[in-house]
């Protein structure tokens, strides 16, 4: 008698931290940059760069130093701020559906260029977009 049972041909990739899939700090650090770069030049963003203020330079160093232990690396961000508090954090801006849809589509479009796996493209986004709504503090 045999058994119904199949053994997969390839294991799950359960192993390594979602900060070791991009790269390390490395690849982090070009995420964020890409992010930031399309979120700088692309017209259809322009809300959500507005919502920056003059200079992306602070806000780069933030999100790479957030990410890095957001995604299981070293929480450079807590180290030098506490604990995140993101939405506390993030009321003095003006963060309605606008501003999160570009956020998100600016992630995704920065994902996407930089070759991440669309498997981990696709799960991040759900997370993100999580985050995002999580942050909004005015209607539209």
């Amino acid at each position: 008698m045999t058994s119904s049972v199949q053994t997969p041909t390839e294991p799950v990739e359960t192993s390594r931290s979602i900060f070791d899939l991009l790269g390390g700090e490395p690849g982090v650090r070009a995420l964020v940059d890409r992010f930031y770069d399309l979120m700088d030049m692309e017209p259809d963003l322009k809300e959500l760069r507005a919502a920056h203020g003059p200079s992306l330079d602070e806000a780069r160093d933030k999100l790479f130093w957030f990410l890095c232990g957001y995604f299981g690396g070293p929480d450079h961000y807590i180290e030098r701020f506490g604990h995140p508090r993101l939405r506390a954090r993030h009321l003095p801006f003006s963060i309605g559906e606008i501003e999160r849809d570009q956020w998100v589509a600016c992630m995704g479009r920065a994902m996407e260029d930089e070759g991440i796996d669309p498997a981990l493209v696709e799960r991040l986004l759900q997370s993100f977009f999580g985050v995002a709504d999580w942050m909004r503090n005015r209607e539209g």
